[in-house]
């Protein structure tokens, strides 16, 4: 398998498709590299090289003890990168990947990126608190933690049959087969590390990495979305950002990357032709 070893011995597995401008891929929590493999395959058969990673504690990475927290993805994220040595790329990250792309540009600036897109993405803030009183309160992820510990399993199965695809709106009709995707692929994540990743992805305060993204930027968001909400994460972070360009799916769940595919990829392409 390709495999990438960090500098505290942990095995990054990623997937590395096509030839071209290369395009980096960051999935969502509890999931890993498979979830993109609508986008990686299309882009891929585009012309572009696109690199898709299980981050550290899901699908084939290492289930490491520690760094499961976002500035050890970002540089895993780092290393990965250099390892290959990506240039003039384009950096797509989804939900609690959105965040891993977001600290990669704080911690390591942009010499080797040329594009960003933030999908369902956790930026800028998920957290309540006093200086961000329009996010989720704590006790929605303490709710996650919980279920996490008593059946991680059912938690799983009740966020895929229930607000991540939508299957809980009507006129929302996800397949078994997406939702049974979903399922599996938390399973294969560690119980502490996607555990921990709850932290990461809902307490990180990423307004100070917003403020420092000088590339082209394009945010895209469900306006139904009920696990980051869309005046929490997109409509925030294309605030925040400079010059960023904001794509709104009208009535879309989170998990746009099954649910929206075909959209996703013609949007995805279009802003990819632009650099």
């Amino acid at each position: 398998m390709p495999i990438h070893i960090t500098a505290d011995g942990t095995e990054i597995y990623y997937k590395d498709w096509g030839r071209g401008r290369p395009v980096v891929l960051s999935h969502g929590w509890p999931l890993n590299a498979d979830s993109w493999e609508g986008q990686q395959l299309f882009l891929a058969e585009h012309g572009y090289r696109v690199i898709a990673h299980d981050r550290r504690g899901h699908g084939r990475s290492t289930q490491s003890w520690d760094g499961n927290e976002m500035d050890t993805y970002a540089d895993d994220l780092a290393g990965l990168i250099e390892h290959l040595d990506l240039t003039e790329l384009t950096l797509i990250g989804f939900s609690t990947g959105g965040g891993e792309v977001v600290r990669y540009l704080g911690r390591h600036g942009s010499a080797r990126v040329a594009q960003l897109v933030l999908v369902s993405a956790v930026p800028p803030f998920m957290l309540r608190t006093a200086d961000n009183p329009g996010g989720v309160p704590v006790e929605v992820f303490d709710g996650i933690r919980a279920g996490s510990l008593a059946d991680r399993s059912q938690t799983y199965r009740d966020l895929a049959d229930g607000p991540f695809f939508g299957n809980n709106r009507a006129g929302q009709h996800p397949s078994q087969g997406m939702r049974d995707a979903f399922w599996r692929q938390g399973l294969q994540a560690g119980a502490r590390n996607a555990y921990e990743s709850i932290a990461a992805f809902s307490a990180t305060d990423f307004r100070p990495d917003l403020d420092t993204i000088d590339v082209p930027t394009l945010v895209i968001h469900g306006d139904d979305d009920q696990v980051v909400p869309f005046e929490v994460g997109g409509a925030a972070s294309a605030a925040r950002i400079r010059g960023a360009a904001l794509t709104v799916y009208p009535g879309a769940p989170h998990g746009i990357t099954d649910t929206h595919r075909d959209e996703l990829n013609k949007d995805l392409l279009a802003f990819l032709r632009t650099a």
